[in-house]
């Protein structure tokens, strides 16, 4: 049992305000802060900090021993590496869009780049491992994105609404095949359109879209606010198109998103603690000056059309563990809340499962106790790292209110478990 320190990692689109209040440092921080990782990633492990033993970083402690780390079961699945990476994620500015493979396809895609011989960083490399990366973002702010292609119907309505001369070519691809085939075809011809085409259409769009806005009395005001702010940022970027075709989403804090493998997605605004597989393997598709490989993406990306609402996982709450259930075999994750003074929630709980764990906190501070030794304190914008081979814990507020998340490694677990059982049910009616 280790006190983590989390890596930041400063992209452009990060906030100057939500991870340094979180650690308790001054705000504004002196460059944007996108990312706060807990996890043992090569591009940037967390570090053990507390004194029960050496500083070093969690990937050493992890390799030092897989088995008693990891656990037998967890090992086995996955392999001698920590199969999930945990962040916090705080975006001002709008992310890439974006989708990921498969497991098949991330192996596929993976031999066959290794074997056309591209270096593990090449820029134009799409697999840098054999994992997928299905993820998962629990709010923490009022928080939005785009996710998942949109009922084609209401994206006929939305494109006429519109009143743009320059979409009705386009607009009749959807009206002909208002289907996964026509969205294949429509977004497909806007991911390819020369740029000379892109400057035409994006600002006519935007214009448009100013248009009804300032009328009012719209039911997509949401979409038409979003495609404005993203043509503002990337004026040629046929990803401002492309958003016309997805789910806007809001979240309110505590709600959650889950993204499989295919989803089409890109985070807009907020802050959030997000979970995926521990993988690099990243297909884009628009707002990013990054590698966009075309044909790559159309083969991984999923055309089935989504309802938002279809994209929030199950929750089971037991006592103060509120549980996002999702099919990834990879991570489990659940927000505890709990009440230094007594009054309102529980002020503590205690964790028996195994595999390992990380328990990171984001308001307040706990106190962790093991069945057979002293405490250690995590304070808010820190995380603790349970082995397999630790014994039980027990986790008690102090402060008067303290706030942490909770990922493990649901393969561990007993399929006695309760929140196991539904779990895999969730995922049995996922497939």
């Amino acid at each position: 049992m280790r006190i983590l320190d989390g890596v930041v990692r400063p992209y452009a689109w990060g906030s100057r305000t939500a991870i340094a209040s979180i650690q308790g440092r001054p705000v504004p921080s002196a460059h944007p802060e996108a990312e706060l990782w807990f996890g043992s990633h090569p591009a940037g492990s967390a570090r053990c900090i507390d004194p029960s033993g050496p500083e070093q970083d969690l990937v050493e402690v992890i390799d030092a021993d897989p088995v008693a780390t990891l656990g037998a079961a967890s090992a086995a699945e996955f392999g001698n590496r920590l199969p999930f990476l945990l962040k916090v994620l705080a975006a001002e500015e709008a992310l890439s869009l974006q989708a990921h493979p498969s497991a098949e396809q991330a192996r596929e895609g993976f031999e066959r780049e290794n074997g056309r011989g591209l270096a593990i960083d090449a820029r134009d490399r799409n697999y840098r491992d054999p994992w997928h990366k299905p993820e998962l973002i629990v709010a923490t702010t009022p928080f939005d994105a785009l996710a998942g292609f949109r009922d084609p119907h209401k994206t006929v309505a939305l494109l006429r609404e519109l009143q743009v001369s320059e979409l009705d070519h386009y607009l009749g691809m959807l009206v002909g095949q208002p289907d996964s085939e026509g969205l294949r075809a429509l977004f497909t011809t806007w991911l390819t359109l020369p740029e000379s085409l892109i400057r035409q259409l994006v600002p006519a769009v935007l214009h448009g879209a100013i248009e009804v806005l300032s009328a009012g009395k719209t039911e997509f005001a949401a979409e038409l606010r979003t495609v404005c702010e993203l043509g503002e940022d990337y004026p040629n970027d046929p990803g401002v198109l492309a958003s016309l075709l997805l789910n806007n989403v809001h979240l309110e804090p505590g709600q959650g998103l889950y993204l499989p493998a295919g989803n089409l997605h890109a985070y807009l605004r907020g802050t959030g603690v997000e979970i995926m597989a521990n993988s690099d393997n990243v297909l884009r598709g628009g707002l990013t000056p990054k590698h966009i490989d075309v044909p790559e993406l159309l083969r991984v990306l999923d055309f089935t059309p989504v309802d938002a609402a279809q994209l929030a996982p199950p929750v089971r709450t037991i006592g103060a563990e509120r549980v996002y259930l999702t099919p990834a075999r990879e991570f489990r994750l659940s927000r505890i809340e709990l009440d230094g003074t007594g009054l309102h929630h529980s002020s503590s709980i205690c964790f028996d499962m195994p595999g390992p764990q990380i328990l990171a906190v984001l308001s307040g501070a706990v106190e962790v106790r093991p069945a057979d030794g002293a405490p250690l304190t995590v304070t808010s914008g820190h995380a603790l790292w349970i082995t397999d081979d630790d014994p039980d814990v027990i986790v008690r507020a102090a402060s008067a209110r303290a706030v942490f998340y909770r990922a493990l490694v649901p393969v561990a677990v007993p399929a006695s478990d309760g929140v196991s059982a539904s779990a895999s049910a969730a995922a049995t009616a996922a497939e």
